[in-house]
């Protein structure tokens, strides 16, 4: 869960389309997220990608085809969760995106709904925007 520095990290997914990015949200969670998670002992970015996205919404990742978007972090005082970093990849996929147990809801946000998201997924929203990706 946390890299060498003790700060927590999730892999994520940015998948856009239509300028508008994919976001879920979890059950009993007011906020939505980038889809992806904490990695497992001894797993890379892309297991952790592959699995976390097969958990959550039941598509298979293209390994291959992963390209880095970006790390983004908060500092230790934030007040959302204190230092927490993100390390960001679009990849292809195959299969629905079917939402599992653990996930409530997915959605396709552009950046008006950049409230809805956490501080973190709203940096990459912003990165999102200036790479002129979101509308």
């Amino acid at each position: 869960m946390a890299d060498g520095g003790g700060v927590p990290e999730k892999v994520a997914w940015v998948l856009v389309r239509d300028d508008q990015v994919l976001v879920t949200r979890s059950h009993g969670r007011d906020l939505f997220y980038l889809p992806g998670g904490h990695r497992e002992p001894g797993e890379s970015d892309r297991e952790t990608l592959v699995r976390e996205i097969d958990e959550e919404l039941q598509a298979v990742i293209d390994p291959s085809s992963m390209v880095h978007f970006g790390t983004f972090e908060i500092g230790e005082g934030h007040p959302e969760h204190g230092a927490f970093r993100m390390i960001c990849y679009t990849a292809d996929h195959r299969g629905e995106l079917t939402p599992s147990r653990e996930i409530a809801e997915k959605a396709w946000f552009g950046y008006a709904d950049r409230d809805r998201v956490s501080a973190v997924d709203g940096m990459v929203f912003d990165a999102l925007l200036d790479a002129g990706r979101l509308a």
